[in-house]
């Protein structure tokens, strides 16, 4: 069986993909490589994000690896927070402050047509590969559910009635960008 380090602090994350990738592939955290580095996202893209964390893991551990950079992008914003949704309310990473700022923005438009993309990095064997995924979906007025993490209360995905908070770990980890991203990952990995 392959081992690939994820390259995020993000235990929500980590615990996401983990769930995700079952037993298909073994997957390290920097923790268990002893590595606890805060990479600085410093990209203005998510593909360059993901590229930079990635790279630094194979660069300094020299162990294949994937990392992740994800975006909501909102239509009537556009496209913002993106590349900034975890600090869209400035560099305390706080969730909460984040959906709220959100809501203020959108407060009194009609349109809240959105997306959440995830991109991921892989790099084995010294080449890189990037993995997209995307769900497209609206932006409730109010949060709504507790399960999930980040703007899970507040997105509603295209074709389904609950916010991604709503409908519980199971189904969210069957239909959303990450899941998304990360099926198109252990893809390329089974060729």
């Amino acid at each position: 069986m392959k081992k690939f380090v994820f390259a995020t602090n993000n235990a929500h994350k980590l615990e996401e993909v983990s769930t995700i990738l079952g037993s298909k592939i073994e997957l390290l955290s920097m923790k268990d490589i002893n590595c606890n580095v805060d990479i600085p996202e410093t990209a203005d893209t998510l593909e360059g994000n993901a590229l930079i964390k990635a790279k630094y893991i194979f660069n300094n551990y020299h162990l294949d690896c994937f990392a992740d950079d994800t975006g909501l992008e909102v239509e009537a914003l556009n496209g913002a927070p993106g590349v900034y949704s975890a600090r869209y309310a400035g560099d305390a990473h706080n969730s909460e402050a984040n959906m709220q700022k959100l809501l203020s923005d959108l407060e009194g438009i009609e349109n809240r047509k959105a997306q959440f993309r995830t991109v991921f990095a892989l790099i084995i064997d010294g080449k890189d590969h990037l993995f997209e995924g995307i769900v497209k979906g609206v932006i409730t007025k109010n949060r709504r559910g507790t399960s999930g993490f980040g703007y899970d209360p507040i997105f509603i995905p295209e074709g389904y009635t609950q916010t991604y908070a709503e409908m519980g770990n199971e189904l969210k980890n069957k239909i959303s960008h990450r899941a998304l991203a990360t099926n198109k990952l252990c893809n390329f990995l089974s060729k």
